[in-house]
């Protein structure tokens, strides 16, 4: 609770506001990217903000890169669930499930 994500794109803040095919999940802090493209190619780095503790951290920078070869279409998709098994809310409250699937 209490923590902002934020991702750097080459040493610059990358602003997702109008971006349908890029999102950042603030439950969790991943980036999402949707059908890469070459402009998406370069260092991604997360940084974490805590406005109760006062205190920005940056983790390592993390390279994308464009494969040419094919091999990762010889793969299938991964999906990965990372929900408790029951869900509990009160009556008349909102609840928000999310699924992401990865995969080509």
């Amino acid at each position: 609770p209490g923590l902002s994500y934020t991702w750097i794109f080459n040493n610059s803040t990358l602003y997702l506001g109008e971006d349908s095919r890029r999102f950042v999940s603030q439950a969790t802090g991943n980036l999402y990217l949707a059908k890469v493209e070459p402009w998406d190619v370069g260092n991604y780095t997360c940084a974490v903000s805590s406005a109760e503790a006062r205190r920005r951290v940056w983790g390592p920078p993390t390279a994308l890169t464009l494969r040419g070869d094919g091999v990762m279409g010889e793969y299938e998709p991964k999906i990965e669930v990372r929900f408790p098994e029951t869900t509990y809310a009160e009556r008349g409250s909102s609840v928000r499930l999310e699924c992401f699937a990865l995969g080509k």
